[in-house]
């Protein structure tokens, strides 16, 4: 039986790999494993590794591998570290990795310089920022790619890998799109929002920015907060700056029109943004999510600049006056966001590959592929 290690950090990675996650729980053919870290084992960030209990995995492994500074680099470090040392106790026949962040980075490092194979969900994609290097070095370093397209397809075979290595399974997370059997009205009831209308916001900070980042996400609050809208605000990322978010966030205690929190279970997310009036901030679930779901998306600032998605939000700078200004018209506007077709079974074609043992054929030495 093949083990098969999954890594996760954040709410948002873990909603891209559960449906391929119980996939090879419920075979006979594997046993799956579960390494947690990241924001998933922080209390300032909704500790939501509970969320992952919930769904009763056999093999989880919990590692904090920050501290209360939350610096990325040390971060990295200690993941390397803590991950070393299991992948050498359980002996992992493949390692499976999402996305552009420090976690999956540490992951595949381990993996690549243990001879493990790894598999990397989402390569290819563009996402400004230091998220980019991260997420492209991920791609380097990893054996198999799962992406999302033919653009990304591309991309990496721009960045020298095989062909042969890349398979196209779509998002996985846009499975429950069309699944997600959490109503509305549970979702408010769950989180006590008793908002008849509301518009959700989502600020990341941008690392490359971070000389700005206190003036921006002033600008971002102000704009919120003079626009007289509900909103339901979900607290950034963990990456270098979020600190001069949430500071700002702290003006909005006592309000009435807000409602604030570190984290929302995937599930509810969904139903509440599926009712939204609109998104804002600069979350790539602006991209996906709600263009698939047709809400109108407002993209702030750089950070998902060139991103696939982008044509379709409205992007305005990160000054307030600019953004008021678009809030203000974002329901007048005829908004058709272009649905351009999605996979939606991509935890069966993750699984159905998976079966064939076309990854357990990939060649662990990897070879620069001239175009």
């Amino acid at each position: 039986m093949k083990k098969i290690v999954f890594v996760t950090g954040t709410r948002a990675d873990f909603s891209k790999l559960k449906s391929l996650m119980l996939k090879v729980e419920q075979s006979s053919n594997f046993e799956l494993f579960v390494f947690v870290t990241g924001m998933h084992l922080s209390q300032k960030f909704g500790s939501t590794a509970t969320e992952i209990d919930k769904y009763g995995f056999k093999n989880i492994f919990k590692y904090i591998n920050f501290d209360k500074y939350f610096q990325m680099d040390k971060a990295l470090a200690s993941m390397i570290d803590g991950f070393s040392k299991y992948i050498c106790e359980i002996e992992p026949d493949l390692i499976v990795v999402h996305g552009d962040r420090i976690e999956p980075l540490a992951a595949a490092i381990t993996g690549s310089l243990n001879n493990i194979l790894v598999a990397h969900i989402e390569g290819g994609e563009l996402s400004g920022t230091i998220d980019d290097s991260l997420r492209h070095s991920i791609s380097k370093l990893a054996h198999i790619h799962l992406v999302n397209d033919e653009k990304a397809k591309k991309r990496l075979m721009q960045l020298g890998e095989d062909e042969k290595s890349i398979f196209i399974i779509g998002s996985p997370d846009l499975e429950i799109l069309n699944s997600n059997k959490v109503s509305l009205e549970q979702a408010k009831e769950y989180y006590e929002i008793s908002f008849e209308n509301y518009a959700i916001a989502m600020l990341h900070p941008v690392t490359t920015e971070l000389n700005t980042l206190k003036e921006q996400s002033e600008n971002f609050v102000l704009a919120l907060k003079e626009s007289g809208r509900n909103y339901i605000v979900i607290y950034p990322n963990n990456d270098l700056g979020f600190e001069f978010i949430l500071e700002s966030y702290k003006s909005l205690e006592g309000m009435k029109n807000f409602r604030v929190f570190s984290s929302l279970r995937f599930e509810y997310f969904i139903a509440l943004l599926k009712n939204a009036d609109f998104i804002i901030g600069n979350s790539s679930c602006i991209l996906k999510e709600a263009i698939y779901l047709n809400i109108p998306g407002i993209l702030v600032g750089s950070r998902q600049q060139g991103r696939v998605g982008s044509e379709d939000c409205i992007k305005v700078d990160s000054k307030k006056e600019e953004i008021l200004e678009v809030i203000s018209k974002v329901h007048k506007m005829d908004f058709k966001n272009v649905n351009t077709p999605q996979i939606l079974n991509s935890s069966q074609m993750f699984f159905t590959h998976l079966l064939s043992g076309k990854f357990f054929e990939i060649n662990k030495q990897k070879v620069f592929q001239d175009i």
